[in-house]
Order: C-alpha cells, then structure tokens, then sequence
C-alpha cells in the first residue's frame, strides 16, 4: 500500500507519529484519507484527517457537496474533516466555485476545519480567493528539477497567506543515488523504472534538459550530501522546504520496502549555506523553463 508523510517545517515529531502507527491510510476511489488510529497525540486527534475530493465536472450542488462529504466523515468516523482538499479537472465548467462554496458552507457548519486545493494554476487559485473562498494550501508538484510554482504561484501565497504542500519532491525516487552515475539509453544497465511514479518523473527529466543534464544535478546534490553526511534525497526535499510559499512537503514511501526513516529526520536538521544553494541553482538554471514547457501547476494534467 502507498502511503505519504506530510513533512511540516515545525513538526519534526509528525515523522516519528506516523511510523509508530499513528496513522493510517483509507483509499477510496476519490479520495486519499489519512486516519488516526486512535493513539494519545493531540495534534494528531486535532489535524490528523485528511481526504481529497475529486468530483467529475458536473453542475455542482449543495446536495452533492454535501452527500460526498457525509461519505468521507462516514468513512473517517470523525464528525469534521481537518482538511479537505479539492481538485477539479475541467477549467472550462467554472462548476470548481460552486463546489468551494458549498465547501465552505460546510466548514461554518463545522463539518470542515479547513478547506485546500490540488492542482490548481495560479490564475484559477486567484480567482479563487478574489471570490472569498478561504483556502489554506494548494499541493503542487515542487522539485528541484520542477521549479514552476516558485515562478508565478509562490507569490500569490505570499500575498494571500496560502501556504504550497509539494509532491514529486524526489520525483519518485530519481532524485537519489540510486540513478546517481547511470546511463538509461543502454537497456538494463541501469536501475528498472518499474514504477508509475519513476515513468512519469523520467518524463519531466526529459523536458527539463535530459538525462545527462539530471546527472550533472545529482552530481552536484551528491557533493552537498556528503558535506552534510546526508543522502541526496534530504538534500533534494531540504532545498525545496526552503523556498517560498512552501508549508510542507509529501514523500511517498512503501511500508516495508522504502521507508526512509533516517533520511525523513535528516530533512529537519539539515541546514543549507548560501554555497549550496548557489551551487544547486547554477545547475537548474541550466535546464528549460517548464513553465513556457508545461504550463503552470497542475497544466501537465490537463493537457
């Protein structure tokens, strides 16, 4: 089963929470629902239920919201959701607005603490609060490589107080000595991309600058590894939690495959100097502008 860590910036005890079983994942076929156990933490009891909901593009009703919502805190057996987070395909139905609120009805019913987004681009995410709809975060994809919400979104978040949760901070494990010093262009020589998460990643390599370009980046995240005595992928998840805008970011891992335990409280008490992040931007600069590539956040799924 796949899971995620949500790394907070001052909640260093989160990562330890979660491998001591404090939570659990319950998948639905809309939703990822991060669950308490039941275990004595308060910040888990006061922050720790999480779902996604991802309607189809359809007119969007208040008993629509409602019953998909009532689904989720079923589910969930809490009688608030700490977070909901939202996701809508088609920019083309504004039916995203009607959803949010009647989102938000529910969060000043107290069925809601908090109401985010996935995946939107900044000019919907601006359309979004200049309609008063009180979002708290929008979770992009954020890497190294994928720099794209720093270009536009980063901005709008500092203006407005959103705060960005990232994924494909690794991109799926490529961000790692694993792919350090390999060559993908010779079948089997290097390691398998047998993952959906590696085959899409491998892709953004390709748009950013290729694959040589990606060994130049790990070779240089490699150096400021062993300076700190870390691994690549601290490095890599350090960089980003730094930048602006950024709350938080959300590693995937395989229970009893890849669990990164070390490596996860690494990350808090990694500091970079200004060489390092001189060194790491010298080669980024380097690759193509994903922004003009892709399109902004999320674009990569639209298109």
């Amino acid at each position: 089963m796949l899971c995620f860590i949500m790394l907070m910036l001052d909640l260093p005890l989160l990562t330890w929470l979660i491998y001591m079983g404090l939570l659990k994942i319950s998948m639905a076929s809309s939703s990822i629902e991060f669950v308490e156990r039941g275990h004595q933490s308060s910040w888990i009891r006061s922050e720790g239920d999480l779902t996604k909901w991802v309607p189809p593009p359809v007119k969007m009703t208040s008993s629509i919201v409602r019953e998909s919502i009532d689904v989720s805190r079923r589910r969930m057996d809490v009688p608030c959701l700490d977070m909901l987070q939202f996701h809508w395909w088609d920019y083309s139905n504004p039916g995203y607005l009607d959803a949010l609120n009647h989102l938000t009805d529910l969060k000043e019913e107290g069925k809601i603490k908090t109401v985010a987004l996935t995946n939107f681009d900044t000019e919907r995410l601006r359309i979004i609060l200049e309609n008063g709809i009180p979002v708290v975060s929008n979770q992009v994809q954020h890497s190294v490589v994928d720099m794209r919400p720093q270009q536009k979104m980063a901005e709008l978040c500092q203006l407005t107080g959103v705060k960005l949760i990232t994924y494909g901070t690794v991109m799926g494990g490529l961000l790692s000595e694993k792919f350090l010093d390999t060559n993908l262009s010779i079948p089997f020589a290097g390691p398998p991309l047998n993952t959906p998460s590696l085959q899409k990643y491998k892709r953004m390599v390709d748009a950013w600058g290729g694959w040589s370009q990606f060994q130049v980046l790990l070779q240089t995240l490699k150096r400021i590894a062993s300076k700190h005595g870390v691994s690549i992928p601290v490095v890599a998840v350090r960089y980003i939690l730094d930048q602006p805008a950024v709350a938080g970011s959300m590693i995937g891992v395989r229970l009893g495959l890849a669990e990164h335990i070390q490596d996860t409280n690494a990350i808090f008490m990694l500091s970079l100097d200004e060489d390092d992040v001189n060194s790491i931007q010298e080669v980024t600069k380097k690759g193509k502008d994903l922004l003009g590539v892709i399109g902004d956040c999320g674009d990569e799924y639209r298109r």
